[in-house]
C-alpha cells in the first residue's frame, strides 16, 4: 500500500511538473522550438527508413500513443515525459500550436491607456502571444510617471506615452507589431473601434470608461426576440487600480452587465463646501480646489478649465501654492494638484502588475474559448452581485419611442430633450450609418441641416420600425455628460412589421 501511494504521488508530481513546464515554455519561451527538434529527429529517422522526404509538418510527429519524449534531447526529456503522462500523444500540442498561430494572425487587440496599467498590459499581451496590438493615449510622459511606468525613461519626458510604450515593447518582444495613437479616444471614428477583436482598458477615468463602454455596446445588435447577435458582440476587459486595490473585469455586451449597469459601484467624487474653500481652508486639497473652482473663474471668466492642458494645470498649481502659503498649509505639489483636479488615485506598481496579468489571462481565455467566463454570476469583492440591467440605456436593446409619421426630424430632436429617460440636448442623429443630422463640425451641420424639416419616417425609408443612433449631452444641471444612445422607433398607423435594423454603430 505504501509503495502504491508513493508511486501515485510520484505520478502526480510528474503530471504537475509536466503541465507547469509546458505552460511556461508555451507562454514565455515558446514550445515550438522543442517540437521542431522532434520534427527534425523524426525526419531523419523516416528518411533513413524509407529514403523519402517528409512532406508535412504533421507527418513529422509521432503517431497517437507515441512518446514525444523519445524525440527530444536529454535536456528536454522531462517536459516530454510530462506531456506523455498528460495526453499520451502530440495531437493536443499541435492544436495548441495552431491556436497560437491563429491568435498571432487573426486577433487584433486595442489597449486603451498607456499609463501605469497600460504599460503592463502591452508587455503582458505581447509576451502572451498577441502580435497585432494598437494602443491609444492622449497624454505625454511626465517625470512623476517614471516611478511606476517602467517603459519610460528620463529622456522620454514630454514625448507621447503611446508612441514610446509601443516602441519599447517592440524592441523587446520579437514579432509583435504595436500601432500607437496619440489622441483623445473621442477623436477616433467608430469604424476605428470596430476593427478590433477585443478592447482592453487600462484607464483611470470613469468618463473614459463610460465612453468606450458606449462605443463597444453601440456595435451590439439584437434579433427580433431581443437576444444579442453573437457576431456583433465586442468584448471588453476592464482593468483598474486604486492604491493596493484593483479589479479585472470582463464585459460581454448583451450578456454580462456593462459598465453603465454597475456604475453605482464607483464611489462619488469628493466635493468640498465652497464656504470652506473660500474662507477656512484646512488642507492642501482645499487650496487646490479653491484655485480650481473659484480663482479660475474670477480670473478667466467664461474660459473653461481644461484638466488635460499643462498650462491650465500649472496655473492652478501656482495659485494653490500662494493660497497655501497665505494660510500656512504645507503639502501642495504639482502631482497632488493633478490628483485633486482630475480625481486621480496614486498608483502602486505591484498592483498594476497583478491586475495586468489577470487582464491578459482573461483576454487570452476570451479569444481562445478556454475557460470562458460567462459573466452571469460575477461577484464584486464585497459580495455585491453583478446584475445586468435589462433596461440599460447603453447595452440594452434601446429605448422604445412611438411617434406619428408626420413628425419631422427637428421635432423628434426637440422631444428627446424632455424625454424622462433621455434628457438629451445638442443631438446628432444617424440611421444605418447615414448621418441624418450632425451638430458638428460646422460644414457637416450645414450639409445635413436641410433634413430637419423632413419627416423622420421618410428619412428612414418608410419602415414601420427601426433603430436610430443619437449622441449628444445627457442630464441636467451639473450632471451633464456626452453620451450615445440607441432608440427603437415605431411609427403609428403603419401596416406590417418591417425587419428591425438593430445596428449599433453610426
Amino acid at each position: 500500500m505504501r509503495g502504491t501511494a508513493k508511486a501515485n504521488a510520484m505520478r502526480s508530481a510528474v503530471v504537475v511538473i509536466g503541465a507547469l513546464a509546458f505552460g511556461y515554455l508555451t507562454l514565455h519561451l515558446g514550445f515550438k522550438p522543442y517540437l521542431e527538434k522532434a520534427q527534425l529527429e523524426q525526419q531523419r529517422q523516416s528518411a533513413a527508413a524509407s529514403s523519402q522526404p517528409v512532406d508535412t509538418f504533421a507527418d513529422s510527429f509521432p503517431t497517437d500513443g507515441a512518446d514525444l519524449s523519445s524525440s527530444l534531447p536529454d535536456s528536454d526529456r522531462g517536459v516530454g515525459i510530462g506531456l506523455s503522462v498528460l495526453w499520451g500523444s502530440t495531437s493536443l500540442v499541435i492544436q495548441l500550436l495552431q491556436l497560437r498561430e491563429d491568435i498571432k494572425e487573426y486577433v487584433k487587440v486595442l489597449v486603451v491607456g498607456a499609463g501605469g496599467l497600460g504599460c503592463e498590459l502591452l508587455k503582458d499581451l505581447a509576451l502572451t502571444g498577441f502580435r497585432n496590438l494598437d494602443v491609444i493615449d492622449m497624454d505625454r510622459i511626465e517625470v512623476t510617471n517614471l516611478n511606476r511606468q517602467f517603459l519610460f525613461r528620463l529622456e522620454d519626458v514630454g514625448k507621447p506615452k503611446a508612441e514610446v510604450a509601443a516602441r519599447r515593447v517592440m524592441e523587446r518582444v520579437n514579432g509583435v507589431n504595436i500601432t500607437p495613437h496619440f489622441c483623445r479616444i473621442e477623436e477616433k471614428p467608430l469604424d476605428f473601434y470596430s476593427d478590433f477583436s477585443i478592447i482592453v482598458l487600462g484607464l483611470d477615468s470613469i468618463e473614459a470608461r463610460s465612453y468606450i463602454n458606449e462605443v463597444a455596446c453601440g456595435f451590439l445588435e439584437y434579433d427580433s426576440d431581443d437576444n444579442p447577435r453573437e457576431e456583433t458582440v465586442k468584448p471588453m476587459v476592464d482593468g483598474g487600480t486604486e492604491g493596493f486595490k484593483g479589479h479585472a473585469r470582463i464585459i460581454i455586451p448583451g450578456t454580462t452587465p456593462c459598465f453603465e449597469c454597475t456604475i453605482w459601484l464607483f464611489p462619488p467624487q469628493v466635493k468640498f463646501p465652497l464656504c470652506t474653500l473660500a474662507e477656512t481652508p484646512r488642507n492642501a486639497a482645499h487650496c487646490i480646489e479653491y484655485a480650481h473652482l473659484i480663482k479660475w473663474n474670477e480670473v478667466h471668466g467664461l474660459k473653461s478649465f481644461d484638466p488635460d492642458n499643462p498650462e491650465d494645470m500649472r496655473w492652478v498649481y501656482s495659485e494653490a501654492v500662494q493660497r497655501a502659503e497665505l494660510f500656512g498649509i504645507p503639502g501642495v505639489t504639482y502631482s497632488l494638484t493633478q490628483g485633486v483636479v482630475k480625481n486621480i488615485i496614486p498608483a502602486i506598481a505591484s498592483t498594476n502588475a497583478i491586475i495586468s496579468a489577470a487582464c491578459a489571462l482573461e483576454t487570452l481565455k476570451i479569444v481562445s474559448g478556454c475557460s470562458k467566463y460567462n459573466g452571469v454570476e460575477g461577484l464584486h469583492i464585497k459580495v455585491t452581485e453583478f446584475v445586468k440591467d435589462p433596461d440599460c440605456l447603453v447595452c440594452g436593446p434601446g429605448v422604445l419611442i412611438e411617434m406619428e409619421k408626420s413628425i419631422t426630424l427637428k421635432k423628434f430632436i426637440d422631444q428627446l430633450e424632455d424625454h424622462p429617460r433621455l434628457l438629451l440636448t445638442r443631438v446628432s442623429v444617424s440611421y444605418r450609418g447615414e448621418k441624418l443630422y450632425m451638430q458638428a463640425p460646422p460644414a457637416l451641420e450645414k450639409e445635413t441641416r436641410s433634413n430637419l424639416d423632413i419627416p423622420l419616417f421618410d428619412l428612414m425609408n418608410g419602415v414601420s420600425r427601426g433603430i436610430v443612433n443619437v449622441n449628444g449631452i445627457a442630464g441636467k444641471g451639473d450632471k451633464k455628460q456626452s453620451c450615445m444612445r440607441k432608440l427603437r422607433i415605431a411609427f403609428k398607423g403603419v401596416d406590417g412589421i418591417a425587419d428591425i435594423d438593430m445596428a449599433g454603430g453610426a
